[in-house]
């Protein structure tokens, strides 16, 4: 189910850009491995300072392994990433001063040829990070970002009254507004 939309860039850009957002209705449909591995290629041809390439994935795509992502979810985020057939952790090895700035550029392509999967994306920073260090035995040198619910867009009457009405595409502020230029 795709949802039309009519977000209007301020100049011409690729439409992917424009179509990409972040649903919370999911479909309890598998995502074949394929794809999984399609959109983390395309995340590790991201660029990255100095070749770094810092940027991690941990992948739950089990019952147990998305039961162990559950358990650091915080509720509201939760509720509906229960659904969602793949969550992934971005995480990154601090080394380097941009490590966090890579590996959001790697999400960026990550969630772009996820689209162009048919798939859908949507990353959350509600989860107890300290939780799942422990939770995924992830060591202190890597700094956990967020996590990516991925599958098929479902429909919306699935979620809560509250989240229906959320379920549609964000505007974006005119692009002047972000542009300073010479100095701030």
């Amino acid at each position: 189910m795709t949802i039309k939309h009519n977000r209007k860039a301020d100049f011409s850009i690729h439409e992917q850009f424009t179509k990409r957002w972040s649903p919370r209705a999911f479909l309890e449909k598998d995502v074949p491995d394929d794809l999984v591995f399609r959109a983390l290629e395309a995340a590790r041809w991201a660029p990255s300072s100095m070749n770094l390439q810092p940027w991690r994935f941990i992948i739950a795509r089990t019952k147990d392994d998305r039961e162990r992502f559950h358990s650091f979810i915080m509720d509201g985020n939760r509720v509906w990433s229960e659904k969602a057939p793949v969550l992934i952790l971005f995480l990154s090895k601090k080394k380097g001063s941009s490590h966090t700035f890579d590996t959001g550029i790697a999400f960026g392509f990550f969630a772009l040829q996820a689209l162009e999967n048919g798939l859908i994306t949507h990353p959350m920073g509600g989860f107890n990070k300290e939780k799942a260090r422990v939770v995924l035995e992830i060591p202190d040198e890597y700094q956990l970002h967020t996590v990516v619910a991925l599958g098929y867009q479902g429909n919306k009457a699935t979620l809560s009254s509250e989240l229906q009405a959320r379920e549609m595409p964000s505007t974006r502020h005119p692009l002047q507004d972000f542009i300073h230029e010479g100095k701030f």
